[in-house]
């Protein structure tokens, strides 16, 4: 067969972004004369820091984006997908640390222990800080902190103890303050403690990671045992045995804590945990970890349906003689199961 060589013809005018979408919240495109056109959006526009976004005066800058001195155009500041919502431009970073926000909670591990309180970190840009007033006393005793608590300050929280707080107050130089003033807080114990890089506080919320929910904490069913799953919004997550409490925290009054609060509060000692469950514990950590690497979010109804669909997947496999499930690394077995759960 002949061979033909066609003359070149003129390539068309390069675009950025260049998609046809129509979803007032999602990500926005540009043309390269910044003249935006609300109606031609994309899933995966992603700009670069210092890139123009657009001149025209209708739009407002976000998160991730500046106007330079003696100019109207909308630059972006850090490299991520660009959004809008309504009239406002902003910037999803890729990779981005926690930014505190009050009444989240978050899983933090002790720093450094001072004279009235504790330096924590919690994955933000500055560390965080726990004050002696705003935990709970061995006992549920309400009085002021004075100097022999001061002195006894590292039998409450040391430093490398992991703990669940909620933020309480922000300050103006970015810190957060935390505060364990409830009996759902406070040092954790027999469980796994796992980080997800980069995927705090529901920045990565359309491409993996932890988002802001209603429930935060959750009992999940296994074959070992209850299993208790706290998902820090900051991409802190411990996974442990569940304890069932002795009282309702709802029936608690406020002047009876000590009737829930025991002395064994700030115990660092585990307990003996049984094989299966150290081993349920591990799978349900590798899953979330996958479901990360796979772009999906974090929460109860999505880990509780992976860990069903893992589970049925291994007794397959296992009625079939194969093992594949088990040698497969994290992102894979989650791949696997989320083609299982989409084919059903």
């Amino acid at each position: 067969m002949p061979i033909t060589i066609l003359a070149p013809s003129a390539a068309p005018p390069p675009s950025h972004h260049h998609a046809t979408h129509s979803d007032n919240s999602s990500d926005v495109s540009m043309s390269d004369g910044e003249a935006f056109d609300p109606n031609t959006t994309t899933k995966k526009s992603i700009v670069t820091p210092g890139e123009p976004i657009t001149s025209d005066t209708q739009w407002m800058r976000g998160h991730g984006t500046y106007i330079p001195p003696s100019s109207t155009t909308i630059t972006s500041t850090v490299a991520g997908h660009l959004h809008k919502t309504n009239k406002l431009l902003s910037v999803q970073p890729l990779r981005a640390r926690y930014q505190p926000e009050i009444g989240d909670l978050v899983i933090g591990r002790i720093v450094s222990v001072g004279t009235k309180k504790w330096t924590v970190d919690i994955a933000a840009p500055m560390l965080a800080n726990l004050p002696l007033s705003s935990i709970n006393l061995p006992g549920g005793i309400l009085r002021r902190r004075t100097v022999t608590d001061e002195l006894n300050i590292r039998t409450f929280f040391g430093e490398g103890d992991v703990l669940v707080a909620e933020v309480q107050t922000l300050h103006a130089d970015g810190t957060a303050s935390l505060h364990t003033r409830s009996l759902k807080y406070g040092k954790l114990r027999n469980g796994l403690f796992t980080s997800l890089t980069g995927a705090g506080g529901g920045i990565l919320s359309r491409r993996g990671g932890v988002v802001r929910s209603r429930r935060q904490v959750f009992t999940l069913q296994t074959a070992a045992g209850e299993i208790e799953v706290i998902l820090g919004v900051n991409g802190y997550i411990w996974v442990s045995k569940h304890v069932s409490p002795t009282t309702n925290p709802s029936e608690i009054n406020i002047t009876r804590l000590e009737d829930a609060v025991s002395e064994t509060l700030y115990s660092s000692q585990n307990d003996a945990l049984e094989p299966t469950m150290l081993q349920e514990i591990a799978r349900v950590s590798t899953l979330i970890r996958g479901l990360v690497a796979n772009g999906e979010r974090v929460d109860e109804d999505m880990i509780v349906r992976v860990y069903e669909g893992a589970t049925d997947l291994e007794a397959e496999e296992e009625s079939l003689g194969t093992g594949i499930a088990k040698a497969a690394g994290p992102r894979e077995l989650v791949g696997r199961v989320l083609e299982k759960i989409g084919s059903t």
